[in-house]
């Protein structure tokens, strides 16, 4: 959201540029400071964001719950808490680092199963029709991964899993 809010501005004001937030450091560019600036406004108003944060300072996690409210990151909330001087500088990189911590960590973690996100891609009673039309002898192997964008072993493994094998 801050990026469509940010790439706006730079409509409205009728010059092209590129964001970069990499370091959560400001722009050197003044029309990049100002569309930044008007992003985070038209996102996160300052009234609105100072009179929030006396309620949520002291939770657990006070840029998760005014992310929620605001409907954008955490990053945004905790970005637009440093500039309005809410948090220290060190508060923030703080909160930052944690962040993109956990963020990582969730990265790590996988996709999920292949073969579910498969069945609930191609459809299960599809999936399974496919399959059973296959093992009946009335659809060719070729025209069931046409069907099912899956190969070889991996369909054999798919057809296992749509019918409850393990």
């Amino acid at each position: 959201m801050f990026t469509l809010a940010h790439e706006l501005a730079h409509i409205w004001v009728g010059q092209d540029a590129l964001i970069d937030l990499r370091a959560m450091e400001p722009a050197p560019e003044a029309v990049e400071q100002f569309c930044n600036r008007v992003a985070a406004e038209f996102l996160v108003p300052a009234a609105t964001m100072q009179a929030a944060w006396p309620e949520v300072r002291n939770a657990e996690n006070p840029f998760n719950t005014l992310a929620r409210r605001f409907k954008v990151s955490e990053i945004v909330v905790g970005r637009r808490a440093l500039d309005l001087d809410l948090v220290s500088r060190a508060g923030f990189f703080a909160f930052y680092e944690e962040y993109i911590t956990r963020e990582r960590a969730k990265k790590k973690g996988g996709g999920g199963d292949f073969y579910v996100l498969q069945s609930n891609r191609v459809g299960r009673s599809f999936a399974r029709a496919v399959v059973q039309a296959v093992r009946e002898g009335r659809l060719l192997y070729k025209d069931a991964y046409a069907l099912t964008g899956l190969r070889g072993t991996t369909f054999d493994q798919f057809a296992d899993k749509v019918n409850g094998r393990p």
